[in-house]
């Protein structure tokens, strides 16, 4: 019963997030565009972003190489 139980709310947890990508709000944009040298460029680039993400289409995302001291 248990593993019944377990393996029901495991499908069904695939099932309601399984075409959900969550994407950033326009105030976390603006907080993290605040420390950006030209700010309305990142907002533009952001919100451009985020719209395509919403549409289903692919984004870039830039991987910054870990540096060890």
């Amino acid at each position: 019963m248990k593993l019944t139980l377990n393996l029901f709310l495991l499908l069904f947890t695939f099932i309601v997030l399984e075409n959900k990508a969550y994407s950033l709000s326009d105030y976390k944009i603006k907080k993290i565009c605040k420390k950006a040298r030209n700010e309305l460029v990142c907002i533009k680039n952001l919100k451009e972003r985020r719209a395509n993400l919403e549409k289903g289409n692919k984004i870039e995302i830039p991987v910054i190489p870990y540096k060890d001291n």
